[in-house]
């Protein structure tokens, strides 16, 4: 046996199959009813030609469907390709063809994006609804259905470590690139097989797996989307641990539904992201902080987002005791880690230096520690294979120095006399709100496209609750008036909704240098400085 994904699973359901494995408003599941339900999955989507390589787009909500498709998939070598279910159309279309699908599996309340975009699946071997309450598209088969008609044998082939888990994450033009990782790296990278290089606390052979199997296991209440790698990354680093994983209501994010879970499932964790989530969820326990018994909560972990200092603080007190896991990680690095600085418990996480992650300079030679050297944070060991058809961009992202491979995540540091990395954040204009990803270029081309703007410049600033907030500063065209609210219709047309500008700044001319490029620090310093009197807030 080998480290697969699918593999480790049934090693665990055949361990821990009465223990529950997951819950949702609609549906409790044990390990061997999620195991089954995979296995009549994996046989329909094996029956209709669905195999080795092929992918698999999954656009659905937090529910158990979610992880049933990821594992029928593993479980024929497929590969499940994470959808973001926010996108609009055209979006959506580029995803689509992009990955290759063959399959998608959607919860009928995306079908006015999904349905106009099916188009650009050149090869639609099935397309299945989640029945969610909303009406039927008339384009799919109804997932339920078909798990009823399969079997749920296990018959399938060998499979192997280098099958591949793909994770779409936000390209440097903000349209989506794909991830590609073998089984075997993403597992130990992120999915809870230990760390060979550091600890030693390790998986050794994938029959240990089942032998170290938690009873009971963790109980996480998974706030984080599915359709984002951190999600992925807790869901089967609980599974693979025997844990029960606890999802919301329609995978929604109620702060007084997540509390009330904590209390009924007796979680032991919950996950967030960043303060977008954990601000809303301590504003409800501060104003009624014994409405909910908590004594079976031990960790509150942040993913996606860093937590900001005055967060931390309020989860201290109003939840004494509590460990909170701050850690660094992207899709193409898996998680980093990190630890809260000894001087500040309440700073930002830093990492070391050690034998997979430092800090590389534009040569690719390690940063001198304690000198001023801004380099690039560089993730060695398992990494990814590359980016699913862009050999350029794998080129640019996944180095090779002295027939070591790095990943390169875009992120710029330093590192100081014994060690420690400081990460200064993005080395491209990356908007991070509430950990959903947003490039300046998208935005800007979509605002261009309104008649009356003549030009757009989008930048990020500081924001409380999201981390960072996107503003526009828009440069009207000669005798046109903008409508603010026209403004940001158009946008939504065009876009996700995060990545429609939260403020509008309007300005008599969009500061560019000689070469035409935007000026982003200038525009920044407008944007930070609170604008000119044609500012435009977005109500709600």
């Amino acid at each position: 046996m080998e480290f697969n994904l699918a593999d480790l699973f049934e090693l665990v359901a055949d361990e821990v199959g009465d223990a529950e494995a997951m819950t949702s408003p609609d549906r409790r599941l044990t390990y061997a009813e999620l195991d089954h339900r995979a296995d009549r999955l994996a046989h329909h989507l094996g029956d209709v030609g669905v195999g080795p390589g092929d992918r698999v787009g999954v656009q659905l909500a937090n529910g158990t469907e979610y992880i049933e498709t990821m594992v029928a998939c593993f479980k024929i070598r497929a590969v499940p390709v994470n959808v973001n279910y926010r996108y609009v159309t055209r979006e959506l279309k580029y995803l689509y063809a992009d990955a290759g699908l063959v399959a998608l599996i959607f919860h009928r309340r995306f079908g006015p994006a999904v349905i106009p975009a099916l188009g650009a699946m050149a090869d639609q071997r099935t397309i299945l609804e989640v029945v969610d309450g909303s009406p039927p598209t008339g384009a799919a088969d109804e997932y339920e259905s078909v798990l009823a008609s399969s079997p749920e044998s296990r018959d399938y082939p060998v499979r192997s470590a280098d099958d591949h888990y793909c994770v779409y994450t936000g390209g440097t033009t903000g349209m989506p690139k794909g991830v590609l990782w073998r089984h075997e790296d993403i597992f130990f990278a992120a999915m809870g097989g230990g760390d060979p290089f550091a600890s030693g606390n390790h998986i050794t052979r994938p029959e240990e797996l089942s032998e170290r199997v938690l009873r009971p296991g963790v109980t996480a209440v998974a706030i984080p989307p599915f359709m984002h790698a951190a999600g992925h990354w807790l869901a089967f680093s609980t599974l693979f641990g025997g844990g029960k994983l606890v999802t919301t209501h329609a995978g929604g994010f109620d702060p007084v539904e997540v509390w009330g879970l904590v209390e009924s499932e007796r979680a032991n964790a919950v996950v967030v992201v960043g303060d977008a989530m954990a601000r809303p969820l301590l504003d409800v326990l501060a104003v009624d902080p014994d409405r909910w018994d908590l004594s079976s909560l031990m960790a509150v972990g942040s993913g996606g987002a860093v937590l900001s200092p005055s967060t931390k603080a309020q989860l201290a007190e109003l939840l004494p005791g509590r460990m909170v896991a701050d850690r660094f990680g992207s899709s193409e690095t898996g998680q980093v880690g990190g630890e809260p600085p000894v001087d500040d418990p309440f700073g930002p996480p830093r990492l070391r230096v050690d034998d997979r992650t430092d800090v590389l300079d534009d040569d690719l030679v390690p940063a001198v520690p304690g000198s001023d050297t801004v380099g690039h944070l560089a993730r060695g060991g398992r990494v990814p294979l590359g980016y699913l058809g862009d050999p350029v961009a794998t080129a640019a992202t996944f180095v090779e120095k002295d027939g070591r491979r790095w990943a390169l995540p875009g992120d710029l540091a330093t590192v100081a006399v014994d060690g420690t990395i400081t990460v200064l954040g993005r080395g491209s204009l990356c908007i991070n709100t509430g950990g959903e990803k947003v490039y300046p270029d998208e935005v800007e081309a979509a605002l261009k496209g309104h008649p009356s703007v003549a030009d757009a410049i989008v930048v990020g600033v500081a924001d409380e609750r999201f981390g960072q907030r996107v503003v526009a500063l828009i440069q009207p065209r000669p005798g046109s008036a903008v409508d603010p609210d026209a403004l940001r219709a158009h946008g939504h047309t065009l876009l996700t909704g995060y990545k429609v500008p939260k403020e509008f700044i309007f300005v008599d001319e969009v500061v560019r240098s000689p070469s035409g490029k935007p000026d982003y620090p200038h525009a920044r310093a407008v944007a930070e400085a609170g604008g000119a009197a044609h500012r435009s807030d977005e109500g709600g």
